[in-house]
């Protein structure tokens, strides 16, 4: 197993606990006045995304702490179990304002690689991977450190923003009923994004255990606000509705995310994106909500931006990906 960093004198290391996320949440909040990032977590959300059957604390995280037990930084590294042309390993870190410009970044990120790589060998040694580092355009110091690291842009994503106002009426559409989520209609849901994503850079097979982890398991996940595209008895398209409660507490106001959108292959061109999305918006408005966010990838095969944009929906902020490309691992094996 990679080696933890060594640190400047003062500073201790160690893995991740269930015990840190409160530390952890108040540390991402003072970083939060620096980087701009437009998210918020509390110590809830920070115990979903890292206390799970998906990530090993103890192998995949780090703590940098000062000698009186203070949570300075923390370091993770996530490969979720399924993928379809790449192992894709995502890089987490972040280190508290007070402390940075100390090169505790620049080691998180060296154990950080070194671990991907080491996961991509034990893992999916066969397949290429790539070690991910998502940077929001407004952390130049992180975009320095990936950098200098000889990590390259892949990616660029939208976070789009509208207020929910002067909105979109929701087209109707010959043959297709909208109907809100219900629980016995999950898995038929989890098919239906497998299915509509296949073309989608970096994406994904789902499977049961990541679909409930990451999305409609979620504390956030609002079925009453999501909207489902019902044709012959079967999910066609869906719009999966998020809301978060420390943007909630941090914004004064509360905004529906749409995390997951998606139309399946054979039913596109009949405005179901549309009319599911439009479906979200007027429920969120129906219950007083101040805004509407959502996140796109500027090269969407399917011409997601464009869509959104005609919804109404504005740039807000920039997130790139920033990669290092793995090639697949020699087993030595003789040819």
């Amino acid at each position: 197993m990679a080696d933890l960093p060594v640190l400047p004198g003062g500073l201790a290391v160690r893995p991740l606990s269930p015990d840190d996320v409160t530390a952890a949440a108040a540390l991402l909040e003072a970083a939060e006045a620096v980087d701009d990032t437009g998210e918020h977590w509390s110590p809830d959300d920070l115990t979903e995304w890292w206390v799970n059957d998906l990530f090993d604390l103890t192998l995949d995280s780090v703590a940098v702490t000062t000698t009186g037990g203070d949570l300075v930084a923390w370091a993770t590294v996530l490969a979720l179990p399924t993928f379809r042309d790449a192992f894709r390993i995502t890089l987490e870190a972040r280190v508290h304002p007070a402390w940075r410009n100390r090169g505790i970044g620049r080691a998180l990120l060296a154990w950080q690689l070194e671990r991907g790589r080491e996961l991509h060998a034990e893992r999916h040694p066969g397949s290429p991977a790539v070690l991910a580092v998502e940077v929001y355009t407004s952390m130049s110091s992180l975009e320095g450190l990936v950098r200098r690291a000889g990590l390259t842009q892949e990616r660029w994503y939208f976070v789009m923003e509208r207020p929910l106002t002067d909105l979109p009426a929701v087209p109707p559409v010959e043959g297709v009923e909208l109907v809100a989520f219900t629980w016995d209609r999950d898995d038929e849901i989890r098919r239906a994004h497998n299915a509509a994503f296949t073309e989608h850079h970096g994406s994904a097979e789902r499977d049961e255990a990541t679909w409930q982890t990451l999305f409609t398991g979620q504390r956030g996940f609002r079925p009453e606000l999501s909207s489902l595209a019902v044709a012959d008895g079967a999910v066609v398209a869906y719009a999966l509705a998020y809301v978060f409660e420390a943007d909630t507490a941090a914004n004064g106001y509360e905004t529906v995310d749409l995390g997951q959108i998606g139309v399946l292959p054979s039913a596109r061109g009949r405005g179901l994106a549309r009319a599911t999305i439009a479906s979200v918006l007027r429920a969120a408005a129906d219950r007083k909500f101040g805004r509407a966010a959502l996140q796109v990838d500027s090269e969407n095969v399917t011409g997601a931006l464009a869509l959104y944009e005609g919804l109404g929906f504005r740039k807000r902020r920039t997130q790139v990906q920033w990669v290092l490309g793995l090639a697949p691992v020699s087993t030595g094996t003789p040819q």
